[in-house]
């Protein structure tokens, strides 16, 4: 009789259930940044134990820290869905965005060293591939660290404080607008252009530039936003409704009613 071998590889650690909750709350939180869930998309807790081949504690957890974040919503008796993406949602942020980085672009060209500029050149050269979404994730993180390199050598650290918060807050719009056409290239470009007119010291010059490439990246998001229909609220609330089991009423209420008949 042949012995059983034992094997020579260590057990797998288990998780601990928070830091399984954690681990699922990161995931589902990844997905919906990168919009691989996207914006009004149903979400259920069995998917998701079916999904990460968990329990439903760490899964009803997550979602309900997802939900206090304002990334999801809960809906009774149909689940959760990704929180919308509105028009009047893109114009604010944008209309922010346009005021704060302005203000950055021009105190940059005015206080920045020789040496955070020099930072800032080397850094500019990034770009991203069209369609391949973790190469998305990969130029947004960069984006980021520019824009707010940018903030940083304002002088202003509060300045500096706004530009990370809303670049964060951004993220799920900016994945949405990358994926309407290939602009690799043209915003490529537009950083090069705009980190020269900062080594000239020409703050007109950075802030038009910037403003020009806010405009583009907010006329693709609201590009991606009207191809797809099924991101405005009152479409989601439609499917909702269509979607929502219908309850019946019980005996009672309708011998309650045939009762009245009579």
């Amino acid at each position: 009789m042949r012995k059983k071998t034992r094997s020579t590889q260590p057990p797998r650690p288990r998780r601990k259930p928070a830091s399984l909750a954690l681990h699922v709350y990161e995931k589902i939180r990844s997905d919906i940044l990168t919009c691989a869930l996207k914006p009004g998309q149903q979400v259920t807790q069995v998917q998701l134990v079916d999904k990460f081949q968990v329990g439903v504690t760490p899964v009803r957890e997550a979602l309900q820290r997802l939900a206090q974040e304002g990334l999801v919503q809960s809906i009774p008796r149909f689940g959760y869905i990704v929180s919308a993406i509105t028009l009047a949602d893109v114009c604010a942020l944008y209309e922010f965005r346009k005021i704060i980085e302005s203000a950055a672009v021009r105190l940059a060209a005015e206080r920045a060293s020789d040496g955070q500029l020099a930072q800032i050149a080397q850094a500019v050269n990034f770009t991203y591939t069209f369609g391949d979404r973790q190469s998305y994730t990969d130029f947004l993180a960069h984006n980021a660290e520019f824009h707010c390199a940018i903030a940083r050598a304002s002088g202003n650290p509060r300045l500096g404080a706004l530009v990370y918060a809303l670049n964060n807050e951004l993220i799920r719009v900016f994945h949405l607008g990358l994926d309407v056409r290939d602009s690799a290239r043209e915003m490529r470009d537009e950083h090069i252009a705009l980190v020269n007119a900062l080594k000239a010291r020409d703050a007109d010059r950075a802030e038009r530039i910037l403003q020009k490439q806010n405009a583009k990246s907010e006329e693709r998001v609201k590009e991606a936003l009207l191809r797809n229909g099924n991101l405005s609220a009152s479409n989601i609330a439609r499917e909702i409704l269509a979607n929502r089991p219908r309850i019946l009423p019980n005996a009672s209420a309708r011998r309650r009613k045939e009762t009245r008949a009579h």
